[in-house]
Formats: structure tokens, sequence, C-alpha cells
């Protein structure tokens, strides 16, 4: 059976931006939070998420991260110069 949620005390300016989304969406209000709320739902949590993806094994090593983004960053600026 479906249920109805309400939510109280949304200021002016957050209602408005909701409502500029909807229109662009061509939705209500109601139904572009619907919607959101499927999408909300859907997502695992952090924990969720952390569980799932910890049990993947990596080959890739901590320190060949490090040298990477050390690569791609290039050179660190020095004080004395």
């Amino acid at each position: 059976m479906p249920k109805t949620i309400q939510i109280r005390d949304l200021d002016d300016e957050l209602y408005e931006a909701l409502r500029r989304r909807a229109v662009e969406a061509r939705l209500s209000v109601p139904e572009l939070l619907r919607r959101e709320a499927i999408r909300l739902a859907a997502r695992p949590t952090v924990e969720e998420w952390l569980a799932r993806t910890s049990r993947r094994p990596s080959r890739i090593e901590r320190a060949d991260v490090l040298d990477a983004l050390d690569e791609s960053r290039g050179e660190w600026p020095r004080a004395d110069r």
C-alpha cells in the first residue's frame, strides 16, 4: 500500500529551487521528490558500499598510487624560490 510523506519547514529558497528543477524536468514537485526518493533508496549506504568494495582484491599497491599522483601533479613548488 502506498505511503505518504510530508516534509515540513522547507524554507522558501529551497522550495523555489525544487520547483525550478521540477519545471525543467516537466514534473510536479511531489513527482520530482518521489523520483529522487526512489533513486536514494536504490543507492547503497556508505557502510554497504564499503563492505561490498572491501572484498575486492586489488593488485595495485599504495605506493604505486602515490607515485602516479606525484607524477601527474608535477614537481612541488619550493619555498626558497
